[in-house]
């Protein structure tokens, strides 16, 4: 289980500035439990990069919705609705966010870009329509969500900017990231204001932090929550549910070489999506903030709990490292307050009462 950030934002007119010591958050791409972090740096924003002329019609009614090109594996045409969404990466996380905004947005149409045709179908059983990376397109959306993970692309900010250009400057752009780069490796507290690691630090960083530039040159402000293990991959913050997350791959491993004291920030698949969704919906500006469920637990704590549960037939055993660094214990008092959002499952301990 891992981290996400989100960056949304709405018709630029100014200037952005990066602050010292405030930043979006990347994952990992490479280790299963390792994280990346952001660094600070400036940057500046150019208008006509969040301008850009608004190609397609506003309409709140689906009727005249883009059509799929499902043989070619993409491609849409057509008027987009007002309340229409973008999903770049539809996976776990991206369905769970499609379902809820179509709750909210009756009758919108929602997109799902992918990198291969592989999971198509089962977009459509959903009621995402598919569309394949790279396809052109004079078509612009009014929300865009980003959950493609780095894995996968040579040019994640490239991708980045792509979809960024997607969307029409009129509802929000979200994009996600990982709390790992606050630079707190101590179990210490850290929260939306707490400054982040140097650029430079890592060349895996540095990568993601070009990324995060892209954002910025488009974007106001940043959201971070967890994200996908298999995905993104950081163990700071994390996202999970029953079949899915870092206790799953313990128990399928039993014994794992790593620091058992090691706190985690959790959040449930669901609460992670129906906090993405109250973002879009809120439309804030030049802020960060933070999805976590307020109770940090470490790495031995969280399978204790999975054992006493009694919900699953495997047993993990230990953890057996001893020199991995620490963690984080995140706190999103104010997220929750300005965007006036709770979880579903307040702990990790309620969710498993729950199954």
């Amino acid at each position: 289980m891992a981290t996400i950030a989100i960056a949304s934002f709405i018709g630029l007119t100014t200037p952005i500035t990066r602050t010292q010591g405030l930043s979006g958050h990347f994952p990992n791409p490479s280790s299963p439990f390792s994280s990346l972090k952001y660094s600070q740096f400036r940057t500046t924003f150019s208008p006509s990069m969040a301008t850009t002329p608004i190609q397609v019609s506003a309409s709140s009614s689906s009727s005249s919705s883009p059509a799929i090109d499902e043989k070619k594996g993409a491609g849409f045409s057509g008027i987009v609705g007002a309340d229409d969404l973008l999903i770049v990466g539809p996976g776990v996380l991206g369905r769970l966010v499609a379902e809820k905004w179509r709750q909210e947005h009756p009758g919108c149409e929602i997109y799902g870009q992918t990198v291969t045709v592989d999971h198509h179908e089962e977009l459509i059983k959903v009621g995402i329509n598919p569309c394949l990376k790279g396809t052109k397109t004079d078509l612009k959306f009014p929300n865009v969500i980003f959950c493609a993970p780095p894995s996968r692309t040579s040019d994640y900010p490239g991708d980045v900017r792509v979809a960024a250009l997607n969307w029409n400057g009129e509802g929000s752009f979200l994009f996600t990231s990982s709390s790992a780069p606050y630079d707190c490796n101590d179990n210490s507290p850290c929260d939306e204001d707490t400054p982040v690691v140097p650029i430079g630090r890592s060349p895996r960083t540095d990568v993601l932090l070009n990324a995060e530039k892209v954002v910025l040159e488009f974007g106001e402000y940043l959201y971070i929550t967890g994200k996908l293990l298999v995905l993104f991959q950081s163990d700071l913050n994390y996202v999970y549910k029953a079949d899915r997350g870092a206790h799953v791959y313990w128990l399928s491993k039993g014994t794992v070489d790593t620091n058992p004291d090691h706190v985690l920030n959790l959040i449930h698949y669901e609460d992670a999506a129906s906090l993405s969704v109250a973002i879009l919906k809120k439309q804030l500006r030049n802020r960060i903030l933070l999805g976590c469920d307020n109770h940090p637990l470490s790495r031995k704590e969280v399978m204790d709990l999975v054992n006493k549960s009694g919900k699953f037939t495997k047993v993990f055993e230990s953890f057996t490292g001893t020199t991995d660094p620490l963690g984080k214990r995140l706190n999103n008092s104010k997220t929750r307050a300005e965007i006036g959002w709770e979880p579903k499952y307040p702990s990790f301990s309620q969710f498993l009462e729950s199954l």
